[in-house]
């Protein structure tokens, strides 16, 4: 499992925390392969009741490593995609899964968020999706789940505008459940989990079954996944990882839409 991943089993609650906090936490393929690994293995190991995501420093995670995204728009082949797995691991799994997010939540970061059951955010927690600014589109079935969760108008700004959305008006619009000071946040979070973890878990998996429809959402990721890739390999995400690495502002007014 990669250093970058951090899990701990307590009582029953599997805390799993991206620990990559010099990098903001971004993601890279070998940590997208180590969060797969807990959560398929999560399913199978009956001492696990509940999953619980957090995030080391003062952010969540900024998403997907850059770096990974320009070499794949310059062309370069990274093998086995590894987001894809732990995508479909998330919207297979019955296990009630929590989170504690900090600071920014950065396109995957905030998508994730759709497959959690229970929501945390700190004060100053942002949501932000900027899949579009990136000349990509949204991944983890976000293009499904987000406007069946807050609407299309909310939804379609989110992704079309990338602005961050603040903690209290994520709450407002049902994308969390609670928001409550940072330094009570993992505090907050375990009670939950533990909450969770000590009521019938065959009961919670049935009913969580019974709520998802997990074949639909592996459809809907299978869809984004191709366009995506359609995606990186556009002349307007060249542009927009160049500008992104060059710190400059992307002029996308020049390349004819593909």
């Amino acid at each position: 499992m990669s250093s970058e991943i951090r899990t701990d089993l307590i009582d029953g609650v599997l805390t799993i925390t991206f620990a990559r906090p010099e990098k903001k936490n971004a993601l890279t393929n070998e940590m997208y392969a180590a969060l797969a690994d807990a959560v398929e293995q999560a399913r199978l190991n009956a001492g696990i009741r509940v999953l619980l995501f957090q995030g080391d420093g003062d952010m969540f995670t900024a998403g997907n490593d850059m770096g990974d995204f320009a070499a794949m728009a310059a062309g370069e082949d990274p093998g086995v995609r590894h987001v894809h797995r732990f995508l479909h691991s998330l919207a297979s799994s019955t296990l009630p899964i929590v989170a504690a997010v900090n600071g920014k939540a950065v396109g995957v970061g905030t998508t994730m968020l759709l497959h959690c059951d229970y929501v945390l955010l700190s004060q100053d927690a942002q949501l932000i999706t900027p899949f579009v600014n990136l000349a990509l589109v949204p991944e983890a079935a976000s293009s499904y789940l987000l406007p069946l969760r807050i609407g299309h108008a909310r939804a379609f700004e989110m992704f079309a505008m990338g602005e961050p959305l603040d903690a209290q008006t994520a709450l407002a619009w049902g994308i969390a459940n609670k928001v409550c000071d940072a330094d009570q946040l993992r505090t907050h979070a375990r009670k939950v989990a533990e909450r969770l973890a000590a009521k019938p878990a065959g009961s919670l998996s049935a009913m969580k079954e019974l709520m998802r429809d997990a074949q639909r959402l592996i459809a809907q990721m299978t869809r984004e996944s191709a366009r995506f890739e359609d995606r990186l390999a556009s002349a307007e995400a060249r542009e927009a990882f160049s500008a992104f690495a060059e710190k400059r502002k992307p002029d996308f007014t020049k390349l004819a839409p593909h």
